[in-house]
């Protein structure tokens, strides 16, 4: 993505040829959404292809006009049309909102959602022909959401027991992240349609409102945890982050960035908030109580090290059988590095927050490499104040692994990874060499004594 050059471009004529852009984005979507089953992965595939050099070129002229109202007004109305055009069509990339329903109704009966998998004879008098049948690892897993999750899965189903209604509150959660990356990019002197990188992104549209996946959620609190910290306001920043933390548990690696050395109230309400989330669901036990999750991570091939593309990576040109264990301590040592350097940056700028944000959440995704697109959704909002090709291309190309649908071998999952992370690899050095006299500058000068 070109650097943007603010005030040189005419707002009117951009808004009508963004316009015209919404239009054929608003066309893709509504032909997109028939698709069905594995048979139509390639074919929707090839429509998000269409929709990327559109969105890109959106963005791209919004970028180089000066703040206009209209334009932004605009980009929102085609950002909500982009999401309604979908919201009633039933999920078809995901099955998972099932299983989000499925928690309400288990809440709802005064039933721990951590206690029984769906199947449990105990459930029996919950089952019904949309929900239940629809529902992943029914018979396996009991759930492996967090407490925030499942109290938005609960409030939720109070008002309708229905995948429609679980994907409109994640579109008001959206909502909330609009409004909220609004008010922070005011507050820098930054052009407000920039938040259509967000709002028009494809990943985040097919995503929440498509499959109405939960990472929405995560992604508000982590929209309003940074306009807490720039507002300075320690203890809304520690809650926000921490209900963030308790949607996906990813955003916990946002820590250090938007901690202040020597103040006490982030940390403290961030804890608060996680003990006092888990407090009502205890009843199960403490290892109970994050259910599926530790079946997810062998079920991921996490346990084996498969699913992890660097490692993957390095096994395969070396032909050493790298332990897992070995793997994780490195990931650890990368990301205390990182953190080392962005507490060292933290005085630098007042944005100094927002690229320390991306930087630890790109990193991590990196060493992560999940299996699933929507996992890269959460660095979307980052880039609304910090452009980055190489970010975008990630979050962009994530849609690659859909392939995986058609070729789940482990070797197959390898190579599609390969497609996304080495490009990005390339980039990232080609933006760290653009910016090498930054990068210099930020490092301590050692002074040598005259000799």
């Amino acid at each position: 993505m070109p650097a943007a050059t603010p005030g040189k471009a005419n707002s009117k004529w951009i808004a009508l040829v963004l316009g015209a852009l919404g239009v054929a984005l608003l066309c893709c979507y509504r032909v997109g959404s028939r698709a069905e089953g594995a048979k139509d992965i390639v074919w929707f595939l090839k429509i998000v292809a269409l929709q990327t050099p559109l969105y890109l070129v959106a963005i791209w002229l919004s970028l180089r006009a000066r703040e206009s109202y209209s334009l932004l007004i605009v980009g929102l109305v085609f950002a909500a049309l982009f999401r309604l055009s979908i919201l009633f069509v039933p999920p078809y990339l995901s099955d998972d909102i099932y299983r989000y329903v499925w928690d309400g109704r288990v809440q709802a009966a005064g039933i721990n959602p951590y206690r029984y998998i769906p199947a449990d004879q105990s459930l029996l008098s919950l089952r019904d022909e949309k929900i239940y049948p629809r529902i992943n690892r029914r018979g396996s897993a009991p759930t492996m959401y967090p407490p925030v999750a499942e109290g938005v899965y609960f409030l939720t189903t109070r008002i309708s027991e229905s995948a429609t209604w679980m994907k409109a509150t994640m579109m008001g959660f959206e909502a909330i992240t609009v409004w909220a990356t609004l008010q922070l990019l005011g507050s820098f002197g930054l052009a407000r349609q920039r938040v259509l990188i967000y709002a028009w992104h494809p990943l985040t549209v097919w995503e929440f409102a498509g499959s109405g996946h939960l990472d929405a959620i995560a992604i508000a609190f982590i929209a309003l945890a940074l306009l807490a910290r720039r507002k300075n306001a320690g203890a809304a920043t520690g809650i926000t982050l921490a209900c963030a933390t308790l949607v996906k548990f990813f955003p916990a690696v946002l820590f250090p960035p938007l901690y202040q050395r020597w103040r006490w109230r982030m940390p403290l309400f961030f804890v608060l908030t996680i003990v006092i989330a888990y407090l009502p669901y205890l009843g199960v036990g403490p290892k109970r109580v994050f259910g599926y999750l530790p079946g997810y991570a062998r079920e991921r091939d996490m346990i084996s090290g498969e699913d992890y593309f660097l490692l993957g990576l390095v096994r395969r040109l070396l032909n050493l059988q790298v332990p897992t264990g070995a793997y994780l301590i490195v990931c650890l040592l990368a990301l205390m590095a990182v953190v080392a350097w962005l507490l060292y940056q933290q005085s630098c700028d007042e944005m100094a927050y927002l690229r320390g944000g991306l930087i630890i959440a790109s990193v991590f995704m990196v060493l992560l490499s999940p299996d699933f697109a929507w996992y890269f959704a959460w660095l979307i909002p980052f880039l609304c104040f910090v452009l980055s090709t190489a970010v975008f291309y990630l979050t962009l190309s994530s849609f690659l692994l859909y392939f995986s649908w058609l070729y789940w071998a482990d070797s197959s999952v390898f190579r599609i990874k390969a497609l996304i992370f080495m490009p990005f690899f390339l980039l990232v050095a080609a933006e760290l060499w653009r910016r090498r006299g930054k990068l210099r500058s930020s490092f301590p000068k050692i002074e040598t004594a005259p000799s």
